[in-house]
């Protein structure tokens, strides 16, 4: 069964969501302050973390880089600004849902997340007796170990990032669309547009500057990217 971690420190909406989902099979575990919640995770193993932005102790904000290197993060907020959905998809998060949501979309949202770790897991699983290396120009990537140098130093990607650069490096000559990076990124279909590739493009590019690589991720105005 797979276990969620709920941190809301709103006890009504805590438990609200704790009987709703375990009445869908779910194993929930209940946090209800940001320090709370990072102990917890550091004790036990979570399937997937709900994480309110607004709480006592450590903030939501500086959560999501903590819960999203082992788990998916689903943000539960209700700040509704386009900076504070920005700032936390960027940090790690999954998904984000404004307060207030209905239950049955937050269910399918969370169903939409374990399906795409099974085909990730299950992708995984194929590569494992292959290990591919790619090279350009002055990067190096280590598709087994997920592993990138640029110009000799490491430098420290999300799962997301280092598979758009991936897709890039595997077909250097090759202008991809928003729609082409997202499906091969995140394995499943980009319904609509939004401003998640361009924001993961840009975290790149700022982690490439200080090795001066960043030009080579090269934008194709109105079609896409390559390198250059």
């Amino acid at each position: 069964m797979q276990k969620i971690l709920i941190v809301e420190d709103d006890a009504k909406n805590n438990q609200m969501l704790k009987e709703y989902l375990e009445a869908h099979e779910y194993v929930c575990t209940q946090a209800f302050s940001g320090s709370e919640a990072k102990l917890l995770f550091t004790m036990e193993e979570y399937d997937l973390v709900l994480l309110d932005l607004m709480l006592p102790g450590l903030s939501g904000e500086e959560l999501v880089s903590v819960f999203s290197e082992k788990s998916p993060v689903i943000v539960l907020s209700a700040k509704s600004g386009l900076d504070s959905k920005v700032e936390v998809l960027s940090a790690g998060a999954e998904d984000y849902l404004c307060k207030p949501f209905d239950l049955p979309e937050l269910l399918v949202r969370i169903q939409v997340q374990f399906r795409r770790r099974k085909k990730q897991n299950r992708a995984g699983e194929e590569k494992a007796a292959e290990q591919k290396i790619y090279s350009y120009r002055g990067w190096t990537l280590n598709s087994d170990t997920l592993e990138m140098t640029a110009e000799g130093e490491m430098v420290e990607l999300t799962r997301h990032e280092f598979l758009i650069l991936e897709l890039l490096i595997r077909n250097p000559k090759r202008v991809f669309t928003k729609q082409m990076i997202y499906e091969y990124a995140w394995g499943e279909e980009y319904l609509a547009e939004d401003k998640t590739i361009n924001v993961h493009i840009s975290n790149i590019r700022s982690k490439l500057k200080k090795s001066g690589t960043d030009s080579y991720i090269q934008t194709v105005w109105g079609m896409g990217f390559k390198l250059s």
